[in-house]
């Protein structure tokens, strides 16, 4: 059995770089989904797990794939039910890790960013600290309170993932708020900007997308 770990990085399919390595830690338990696995076997990088139907890939390159990984669980791509990036965060929250990170799994499928994000409801509801992540952009699930930096971000935008978010205060921000309201299908919350180090986000009821952005 995999020995555990506290933090799991998933490599996901989608718009993957060289900014990955800058996530990577060397005691991380990495995930990589189908054609992130051949980003990670391409850049140096030995997943624990490679997963997926491998379908973007050649049969050679998941040759190269199976020889790489210390393990790999193919499937059938008609008969399965997940989208090869929830097959690796279920697969990560199964190790009992703390933290998840998911690299990679936004890009030009507009359908499969939008269920990546959605994603982090699972792991919010499994009690696991998660972010989406790529070149430009931090997502995380906030349901009570959050501290954030600016680690590089320029934005920080909040987007009702429920219908209503309520007893929002915000500290730290060039625009704050105090016991407000956000409601989905408005834009108040675009484009907010951290005036100090950190910033802190507390609601009372919801769940709140916390998006930090840079250009």
């Amino acid at each position: 059995m995999m020995q555990t770990m506290q933090r799991a990085v998933v490599l996901s399919g989608g718009q993957l770089g060289e900014w990955v390595h800058s996530f990577l830690h060397p005691d991380d338990l990495v995930i990589a989904a189908d054609r992130g696995a051949w980003f990670a076997v391409r850049h140096g990088i030995r997943p624990h797990m490679a997963i997926g139907d491998f379908d973007s890939i050649s049969p050679e390159q998941l040759a190269e794939i199976s020889e790489i990984s210390e393990q790999v669980n193919a499937c059938d791509p008609v008969w399965k039910d997940l989208t090869d990036t929830e097959m690796a965060v279920e697969y990560a929250l199964t190790c009992g890790v703390q933290e998840l990170l998911i690299l990679g799994a936004t890009g030009t499928r507009l359908d499969h960013t939008i269920a990546n994000v959605q994603l982090l409801e699972m792991t919010e509801r499994q009690g696991v600290s998660a972010a989406l992540i790529d070149a430009n952009n931090e997502i995380r699930l906030a349901t009570s309170h959050m501290t954030i930096t600016r680690s590089g971000y320029q934005y920080v935008s909040l987007l009702p993932l429920t219908e209503r978010v309520t007893g929002i205060t915000l500290s730290g921000f060039r625009y704050p708020l105090q016991d407000a309201e956000l409601v989905r299908g408005q834009t108040r919350g675009i484009s907010n900007e951290l005036t100090e180090p950190y910033g802190t986000i507390a609601l009372s009821t919801g769940k709140l997308l916390v998006i930090q952005s840079k250009d």
